[in-house]
C-alpha cells in the first residue's frame, strides 16, 4: 500500500521534530520544511538515513513547492518563545501570515488537509478561566507580545477563511505550555529557564511574585493529541494541554527538589502583558478526540531533566540565536 505523505514546517523545531518521529513511526513518508532561523537540525539528523523521510531547507514565507502527491500538511514554523518572537518580530509575523497564506494555497493545490498549530496566546492574559475555546481573548496588539499573539489569530483567520470559501479541510489546535526533550534551555520559557539555571548553579529567577499560574502538558501527549485531531472531523479550534494547574512560584520548587539544587528563587519585574493565569478547558479534546494528557508532571519533568543532564556542557553556556529581522 502506498504510503501517505506530510508536509511537516517547523521540523527542526521542539514539537516539529517529535511530529516527524510520530508520522514515521506511524507508517507515512515525511517532507520536513525548515529554515532553521530557531529551528536546530541535530533535532532531525537521526531520521535522514531514512528512506521515508526527506528535508527541505526553506523558509515557508517564501512560495512552497513541492513535487507530486500531498495529503497532510501540519504548519509548525514560527518562534514560539518570548526570547525568540521579541528579537524577530517582523518574521513572527511574517511567518504566521506569509507562511500560513502559502502552505494553505499549497494545500488548495494539492487537495491536503492542513492542521496549523495555534497557541493558548490568542487568550492573551485571560479574563475567563480556565479558557475554553469560546473565549475571544484579551490581547494587546501593540504590545511587545502582540506580534506573537496576533500573528497566530490571523493564522486561525486565514485558515477558517480558506476553509469556508475554499472548502479546504482544516484543522486548529491551541497548544498550551509543553515541555520535554529538545527544548532549548536558552529559549526564555519557564521550564529550561529553571533547569538551566539549576545546572549552571544559578539563582532561579521566578518573574513578579510568582503567584501566575501554567499549565504543563509532556510533548509525548501534545503530539498524541494532534495526531488524534488531523485524523478527526472537526474543524474549529481544539485546545491541547494539561489541566493541571501549578504557580510559578510552586513550580519552581518543584525543579528545585528534582534537581537536588542549593540555589534559591529570586524575583524580577513581570514583564509587559505577561498572562496571570493559565489552564486549558480540555473538554472538547475530551469530547471529540478521546485524549486526555496522561504523563503526569513529576514522571514528565524526571525526563527531561535527565535529557538536559545529558547535553554537552557547553549547552548551558550557549547564548540565545542572534537574529537579523526582515
Amino acid at each position: 500500500m502506498k504510503r501517505k505523505r506530510v508536509l511537516i514546517t517547523g521540523a527542526a523545531g521542539f514539537l516539529g521534530s517529535h511530529l516527524c518521529d510520530k508520522f514515521i513511526a506511524e507508517g507515512y513518508r515525511v517532507i520536513g520544511m525548515d529554515n532553521l532561523i530557531t529551528g536546530d537540525i541535530k533535532n532531525i539528523e537521526h531520521l535522514f538515513p531514512l528512506e521515508q523521510f526527506e528535508y527541505y531547507h526553506h523558509d515557508v514565507t517564501k512560495f512552497i513547492h513541492i513535487n507530486g502527491d500531498l495529503d497532510f500538511i501540519l504548519h509548525f514554523a514560527s518562534p514560539a518563545s518570548p526570547i525568540d518572537y521579541l528579537k524577530i518580530p517582523i518574521q513572527t509575523l511574517k511567518v504566521g501570515a506569509l507562511g500560513t497564506h502559502n502552505c494553505m494555497g499549497l494545500a488548495k493545490e494539492k487537495g491536503a488537509r492542513i492542521l496549523v498549530a495555534s497557541t493558548s496566546e490568542v487568550y492573551g492574559d485571560p479574563l475567563v478561566h480556565p479558557q475554553t475555546e469560546e473565549y475571544w481573548g484579551n490581547v494587546n496588539p501593540v504590545g511587545p507580545r502582540g506580534v506573537y499573539d496576533e500573528a497566530k489569530r490571523f493564522m486561525e483567520s486565514i485558515t477558517m477563511a480558506y476553509h469556508s470559501f475554499h472548502h479546504i479541510e482544516t484543522r486548529i489546535v491551541r497548544i498550551f505550555n509543553t515541555y520535554g526533550p529538545r527544548m532549548r534551555l536558552n529559549d526564555g520559557r519557564a521550564l529550561p529557564a529553571f533547569i538551566g539555571q539549576a545546572l549552571r548553579g544559578e539563582d532561579l529567577t521566578v518573574f513578579g511574585d510568582g503567584s501566575q499560574t501554567r499549565s504543563f502538558c509532556y510533548v509525548d501527549d501534545l503530539i498524541d493529541g494532534i495526531y488524534r485531531l488531523l485524523l478527526s472531523d472537526y474543524h474549529l479550534p481544539v485546545n491541547i494541554g494539561n489541566p493541571n494547574e501549578i504557580s510559578l512560584k510552586d513550580f519552581a520548587e518543584e525543579v528545585l527538589k528534582l534537581t537536588e539544587s542549593n540555589v534559591k528563587i529570586i524575583y524580577k519585574p513581570l514583564p509587559a502583558d505577561d498572562p496571570k493565569q493559565r489552564q486549558p478547558d480540555i473538554t472538547k479534546a475530551k469530547e471529540i478526540l478521546g485524549w486526555q494528557p496522561l504523563v503526569d508532571r513529576a514522571e514528565g519533568l524526571k525526563k527531561t531533566y535527565k535529557y538536559f543532564k545529558s547535553l554537552p556542557k557547553e549547552e548551558l553556556y550557549k547564548l540565545p540565536k542572534e537574529f537579523k529581522s526582515k
